[in-house]
């Protein structure tokens, strides 16, 4: 009787985990396979305002076009991506990492206070953080540009209707608001290091800066190094401040700048092209899927060796 009642207990169980397994795997089909497949499917047709119920199968046409002379903004926008996540990778990582090696400093007094004071980008809304920046400091007219630029003797400063000076603007409230999570990481890589190593290196006659560079840097480098990872690829992705800062309806620079993200909404929702914007949006993701899988392979290989 007992093994009975047992083995209809175990029996239960089992039943039970196929059940929450088959729960959760239809919760992935529906919120992750289901829109990426969907995507890829419209991406195949010509789908538009025009054809919104009766669009055809066109096959990879929209994929041709995004590629093609005739749609060069594509490939424009594309180069602006790369270059867009080039210069934030650098720019973050410098900032994060000099800011943590100052917070690391031995007898630092106030380190808790500064680190509050420097975690404030990132406690703030972005959607906040990026108005304020365009309408308190970018703006001609109200902006502290503006009031800058008056006080020397200047006409008004417009820094987002250019297409480089609304690059650089878009760059440096980016950095702003991403160096939070970097330095974050490499602030708690840099105390788990083991404080004999400094030791060691202070014995030997290395003053700061040969221990940041010997020491410090060679043992936090395999810890930050998949932060940095997934920050370039958040990078990469980046939407929210280039189309706030200067694409906002209704608050349009005329700057002209696209990254490849924004040009796939601005392709869906301004020009209605939902076929040629999902093409676009399933290039962006086999891109990252496929850097993603390269670099989390090259880590794995190097972990088992």
């Amino acid at each position: 009787m007992k093994g009975t009642a047992r083995n209809e207990r175990k029996r239960r169980y089992e039943n039970s985990a196929y059940f929450y397994v088959a729960a959760i795997l239809l919760l992935v089909a529906l919120i992750v396979v289901f829109p990426i497949g969907y995507t890829v499917y419209i991406s195949l047709t010509n789908m538009n305002l025009y054809h919104w119920f009766d669009f055809e199968f066109i096959g990879i046409g929209n994929y041709i076009r995004a590629f093609s002379q005739a749609n060069s903004e594509f490939l424009s926008s594309l180069g602006l991506t790369i270059l867009w996540t080039i210069a934030n990778m650098v720019l973050i990582t410098l900032v994060s990492l000099v800011l943590a090696v100052l917070l690391n400093v031995k007898g630092f007094k106030g380190r808790n206070v500064y680190k509050t004071l420097l975690m404030f980008p990132w406690a703030v809304p972005s959607y906040v953080s990026i108005l304020l920046w365009r309408i308190g400091i970018f703006n001609g007219e109200f902006g502290l540009l503006g009031d800058i630029a008056r006080a020397l003797g200047s006409d008004s400063f417009y820094i987002l209707q250019s297409y480089w000076g609304a690059f650089f603007a878009s760059l440096l409230v980016n950095v702003w608001l991403s160096y939070p999570f970097t330095m974050t990481m490499m602030d708690g890589a840099l105390q788990s290091i083991d404080q004999s190593l400094y030791e060691a290196a202070r014995l030997d006659g290395a003053g700061f800066w040969r221990t940041t560079f010997n020491v410090s840097l060679p043992e936090i480098v395999p810890i930050v190094a998949p932060s940095l990872l997934m920050t370039a690829f958040m990078q990469f992705k980046q939407f929210d401040v280039v189309y706030l800062l200067t694409l906002q309806k209704g608050a349009q620079t005329g700057a002209g700048l696209q990254t490849i993200i924004t040009y796939a909404h601005t392709t869906a929702f301004e020009s209605n092209n939902y076929g040629l914007s999902s093409a676009i949006s399933t290039i962006i993701f086999m891109l990252i899927a496929l850097l993603f899988s390269r670099f989390a392979y090259r880590e794995a290989k190097e972990g088992r060796n």
